[in-house]
């Protein structure tokens, strides 16, 4: 199946930078196999600014879509990211339509870390370094950051042990992308690579005095970074020694494929070592050389002088570069993106009755719970008043209420929803609808839903993102997205309206069917929030007509009707 997908960087795409070449290889990859693939990033190149701006105005046809200019970003440094660029962010997200927002090295401040958090489709990270997992500083904030992936990536071991620290969860090792065919090697001259750092001094003077002893061998000294330096020109080497640029795949590409062997920098760029693996050439990194550089040298000597060593070890970088290269990475991301696509329900069939529509209040408490004085006849007689044509009692831990109303209702033109709100074990609340019995408090969240379902109930969950009180996390919330029946996108009573833009977030997010209620534990609260549906008859029939519902939101001073609540429970305390 086609998808539609953005791939969001948070590096300037008018700069060289591996990440970018990451993306660049698997946007080229995805399209090929039938997918639309947007980039989206910073640029500071005109042009792209330009074509970006008629992008956002005209619809997101285009391969790269630049959001704005790119800032610095640094892995200490707060959200640098300009207002300006952030609602192009929002427009892009907004218009795109996509099924899935792929962001790379979101532990930076920047626009990856902004698309993961705020879009509504399904979303996937993918890690590089462990130098930039600084963002977001607080535990909440990325706990919430967790909360919205669907799929965690790391290209190397190293990476996901570091980022799993910050943001725990199971990683998936995929290749960092290398063209084969830009890469592949030519005619082999006698030439040593190494790749340039200030602090590797001692190295490249051993490496100098191997070289110096073969006046076949040439040394090119390669900076693979900015501002890395210019590197010394060792007078034994005069006449057999270059310093080059090649900040690159296709600057490097050069270069590696007539190179012999590769000296990489401890901190050197990842993605030149498998460029020269793919380009044949042999690598000397031994391992433990972190603490003994003498050993890099040792082995470089030794691929120096055993021509058959050498082209051994040549075979060998060749054939671990093809499980590197960009068809190979496409083919993880894509089984990844067919993975997650998995989770999201069908879109639904909407009823297509013609009967009345009328306004339901799926959450409302009487004075069966701990903490309601609403008498039940009072609940139904201002239910009525408000032109409510259900309700739902949900009562903390206790079914009496929801009997009670039940029977009071019977002659009323409303309906009465018999249900229960059921507190969890360390995992927040769940409302059971239609039930015929109580449900005791303190069960595991899997075992709450298993009984509301024994009973033929339906699944409702509250405020699922009220970080004011305790809630299900991610987790829990995904290892039961097929068992939930209604999400309440809207509740009339939380402190935070972004509590519930984050239900409604997630609720669009895999095709869940919405609800709403005012969780009104006073009179005045009733109606505060609601859906409006089509009349109904049976749980089955309930949750068809609300496909098709409308959410309404009527709020009134959430300062008053808390203010209300503790009056009564004051009044029922001296009583």
């Amino acid at each position: 199946m086609a998808l539609r997908i953005a791939l969001v960087t948070p590096f300037s795409w008018s700069q060289p930078h591996d990440v970018n070449e990451h993306v660049a290889g698997l946007a080229a990859e995805l399209r090929a196999r039938g997918h639309r693939a947007t980039v989206l990033g910073p640029s500071n190149r005109a042009r792209d600014l330009a074509a970006g701006r008629r992008a956002l105005a005209t619809g997101l046809d285009a391969d790269f879509v630049a959001l704005g200019p790119a800032v610095p970003i640094s892995r200490r440094s707060r959200m640098g990211v300009p207002v300006g660029v952030r609602a192009n962010l929002a427009v892009a997200l907004a218009a795109g339509r996509f099924d899935i927002v792929h962001g790379f090295e979101p532990g930076l401040p920047s626009l990856s870390y902004l698309a993961l958090r705020h879009a509504d489709a399904l979303t996937v990270a993918t890690f590089f370094s462990p130098e930039r997992l600084s963002y977001p500083p607080g535990r909440a904030q990325r706990a919430r950051l967790l909360g919205r992936l669907d799929a965690l990536l790391a290209t190397s071991e190293e990476t996901a042990r570091a980022a799993a620290l910050r943001f725990p969860g199971t990683y998936e090792l995929v290749p960092l992308g290398v063209d084969l065919e830009r890469h592949a090697p030519g005619r082999k001259r006698k030439t040593v690579v190494v790749e340039w750092r200030q602090l590797e001094r001692p190295l490249l003077r051993a490496i100098v005095r191997e070289v110096a002893a073969l006046p076949d061998w040439e040394l090119v000294l390669l900076r693979t970074r900015p501002l890395s330096g210019r590197p010394p020109l060792p007078r034994a080497l005069r006449g057999r020694l270059r310093v080059r640029t090649g900040f690159d795949g296709e600057s490097r590409a050069e270069i590696f494929r007539t190179a012999s062997v590769f000296v990489p920098a401890l901190d050197g760029v990842p993605r030149a070592v498998v460029e020269a693996q793919a380009a044949g050439v042999a690598i000397a990194d031994p391992p433990g050389r972190e603490l003994q550089p003498e050993l890099a040298a040792a082995e470089t000597a030794r691929l120096l002088e055993d021509d058959a060593f050498r082209a051994r070890r040549s075979d060998e970088a060749a054939a671990t570069a093809a499980g590197q290269s960009f068809g190979a990475l496409a083919d993880s991301v894509e089984e990844v993106y067919g993975r997650i696509t998995r989770r999201r329900r069908a879109q639904a069939p909407r009823s297509a009755s013609e009967r009345d529509w009328i306004v339901a209040d799926l959450h409302l408490h009487t004075s069966w719970s701990h903490d309601c004085s609403i008498e039940v006849d009072d609940l139904l007689d201002y239910a009525e008043a408000e032109g409510l044509g259900a309700i739902a009692v949900t009562d903390h831990n206790v079914f009496g209420g929801a009997l009670e109303a039940v029977e009071r209702a019977r002659g009323r033109r409303l309906v009465v929803i018999p249900g229960e709100e059921i507190k969890t074990a360390g995992q927040g609340e769940v409302i059971g609808l239609f039930l015929r019995e109580e449900i005791p408090r303190g069960m595991s969240f899997a075992e709450t839903v298993a009984a509301i379902r024994a009973q033929g109930g339906l699944v409702y969950v509250p405020h699922p993102f009220d970080r004011m009180h305790s809630i299900p996390d991610a987790a829990t919330l995904h290892r039961h997205l097929a068992e939930i029946d209604v999400f309440e996108v809207y509740n009339a009573r939380l402190l935070f309206e972004a509590y519930n833009e984050e239900a409604l977030r997630f609720a669009r997010k895999y095709n869940l069917t919405t609800g709403a209620g005012s969780d009104a534990h006073v009179l005045p609260g009733i109606g505060t929030g609601a859906v409006q549906m089509r009349r109904f008859s049976g749980p089955e029939d309930f949750l068809v007509s609300l496909r098709s519902a409308e959410i309404l939101r009527r709020p009134k001073s959430l300062a008053y009707l808390q203010g209300l609540k503790w009056v009564a429970q004051a009044k029922e305390r001296v009583r």
